[in-house]
């Protein structure tokens, strides 16, 4: 014979297990302000001790809240959940949460039918803030965000424009570090792998490349744009060796370019760094894998991903919240 299921507790019974009124536990319960320490430790004991899980379309109703936030991405590809580079946001983002009641939503918003279910999702308040990452140019993600009024907290900033909250990385600064480096190394002829040039930190990172090398009396001497994967690096390292043979570094925009830009040089019969010095940027668990080992602009990834939630969680509480940029680091290895 089965079991009979385990009667879940009311509200009623905590508040007589905390000697309070009923109201009072929910006050409680649903966060609400002007509750004495006294009462809130009291309810707080009798939650445990009877096990007590509140009815959440109750609790959405009497704060108005969902107990949801959306991270939305401008991209289509499920894949990309699988980059080391977002899996580490959305590992900063899960730690943030951990402590909350708050449940996360991934969202790929680039596709007419994805940017039309997530205006939907905003419009009927299915969450109480959204973060938002990978934006392209003047993307429609922005304006649909501006249009629902909600929290919104941005991971890097959009191309051209200034949110009123975001979290970011000194992508400047630390391409600029990169490449003076390169240049204390005696480099003189280092070609630079960009981003795409459409977003933000593709801009920044090649503004911080080309800003170091005219601040050292150079010319930048040679360009080619990537996706920030390992394909592209390595096509863009084959159009950088044809137009300019006498390369002596790079700097590559992001780890995963190195890494195809490093293969390319090897199979060219480039010496690693003694006839071409390479720097990347992230600090992803490949620059440690790729032979040689790759020198990169380190940027804790989970920092930002658990910073925009944290500032989320604030806005969403009513605090207020001033934007963050984060800060990076070189970390030598033997490509450089």
């Amino acid at each position: 014979m089965a079991a009979t299921p385990r009667r879940q507790p009311t509200l009623d019974e905590v508040a007589e297990r905390a000697g309070v009124s009923r109201s009072a536990a929910s006050r409680v319960i649903n966060n609400a302000p002007h509750v004495s320490r006294a009462t809130r430790d009291a309810v707080e004991k009798a939650i445990k001790a009877l096990g007590y899980l509140p009815n959440r379309t109750a609790r959405a109703l009497a704060t108005q809240q969902t107990g949801i936030v959306a991270l939305a991405v401008s991209h289509d590809d499920p894949e990309l959940f699988a980059d080391p580079f977002f899996a580490q946001v959305i590992v900063g983002v899960s730690a943030a949460l951990e402590d909350t009641d708050l449940h996360l939503l991934l969202c790929l918003a680039s596709s007419g039918r994805g940017r039309s279910r997530l205006t939907n999702l905003l419009h009927t308040r299915g969450v109480d803030g959204i973060m938002l990452m990978a934006l392209h140019g003047d993307d429609p993600l922005t304006h649909i965000v501006r249009r629902a009024g909600l929290p919104a907290v941005y991971g890097g900033r959009p191309l051209h424009a200034e949110p009123q909250w975001y979290v970011d990385s000194d992508n400047l600064g630390g391409a600029r570090l990169a490449t003076e480096h390169l240049i204390g190394l005696g480099r003189t002829r280092i070609v630079t792998i960009t981003g795409q040039m459409y977003t933000d930190v593709g801009e920044a990172r090649y503004r911080g490349y080309r800003e170091a090398m005219i601040m050292a009396g150079l010319t930048p001497h040679g360009t080619a744009e990537g996706d920030f994967t390992e394909a592209s690096g390595a096509a863009a390292m084959k159009v950088l060796l044809d137009r300019h043979p006498d390369l002596d570094a790079v700097f590559a925009a992001s780890d995963n370019m190195a890494a195809g830009a490093l293969r390319v040089l090897g199979d060219a019969g480039r010496r690693v760094p003694a006839d071409v010095a390479v720097v990347g940027f992230d600090d992803l668990a490949i620059a440690e894998r790729t032979e040689p080992p790759l020198t990169t602009v380190h940027q804790s990834i989970q920092a930002l991903g658990r910073e925009m939630t944290r500032m989320l969680i604030g806005l969403i509480a009513g605090q207020e919240r001033s934007s963050m940029i984060l800060p990076t680091r070189l970390i030598r290895r033997e490509s450089a």
